[in-house]
């Protein structure tokens, strides 16, 4: 009987041994993927500008002069004489309206617009009105960033330089899921350019991960990665009362065991 025991013993943590290396691999099977589907995949998003974004304008032309009245940095420099850097000269923090104040064109919406729709629209309104010369306008995001949370290594908020990132890069930076981090139910909470929000759930074992709208990530994402169920029990605070009613109770229980033992052999 002890044998058997052992053995059935044996299988079950083989059987569970395979089911945890399968929760773990990111993306199974994803080699069966046909090339044409993988071509279809969601490219990389053109951002969106939303309030609380700081976000660079940069105006170029080969006339220099002609474009200084419209780069902030410049204005500032000549009208304060402060010796504070560009790059703390150069950004505009959208207002909780979406507006910002732009030297010579003045307040404008962005909130909505993409990077590259931004961009055309501030040429549109240098040029041909203020300077003879198509601009060349540039804007970036200064404080782009992804919160990862749970659990995770390293949980916390990360700068993303270049403004792409995908979900498990994002990951990566916090030092991938702990292994009791649930993989198939990852939580992506999302801030859209109107203020509102969406809740989505994210399988990343799953192979059509790649394929999905939410692979790539947009500023000010919250991904949270919930613990399993082992680690979520395991956690369980129980209140010193508790534990005291527990105790009791179990000591009830095996004096009482105890004195039917007793009363069983007394016969």
């Amino acid at each position: 009987m002890k044998k058997t025991l052992t053995i059935l013993a044996l299988i079950a943590t083989i059987f569970t041994s395979c089911k945890s290396a399968k929760d773990v691999a990111y993306m199974q099977q994803i080699e069966e993927l046909p090339i044409e589907t993988l071509q279809q995949a969601p490219k990389v998003p053109d951002q969106i500008v939303m309030p609380g974004d700081l976000i660079d304008i940069t105006i170029m032309a080969t006339d220099r002069t002609s474009v200084q009245p419209f780069n902030r940095r410049v204005v500032d420099i000549l009208a304060t004489g402060t010796s504070l850097s560009a790059e703390e000269l150069n950004y505009y923090l959208v207002d909780n309206n979406g507006y910002i104040d732009m030297p010579v064109i003045g307040r404008i919406k962005v909130q909505g617009m993409t990077k590259s729709e931004l961009e055309e629209y501030v040429r549109q309104q240098i040029y041909p009105k203020y300077i003879h010369e198509v601009p060349s306008v540039t804007v970036r995001f200064e404080n782009f960033r992804v919160s990862v949370l749970g659990d995770v290594q390293k949980p916390g908020s990360y700068t993303i330089p270049n403004e792409r990132v995908n979900i498990l890069e994002a990951l990566a930076m916090a030092g991938d899921l702990n292994i009791t981090g649930r993989r198939d139910n990852v939580l992506l909470v999302r801030v859209n350019a109107d203020g509102s929000r969406n809740a989505v759930r994210i399988n990343l074992n799953d192979k059509d991960l790649i394929l999905s709208p939410y692979f790539y990530l947009q500023q000010n994402d919250v991904i949270y990665v919930e613990p399993n169920e082992s680690k979520a029990a395991s956690s369980v605070v129980v209140p010193p009362t508790a534990s005291l009613a527990i105790s009791v109770t179990g000591a009830a229980i095996s004096a009482a065991s105890l004195i039917m033992t007793i009363l069983t052999f007394s016969k």
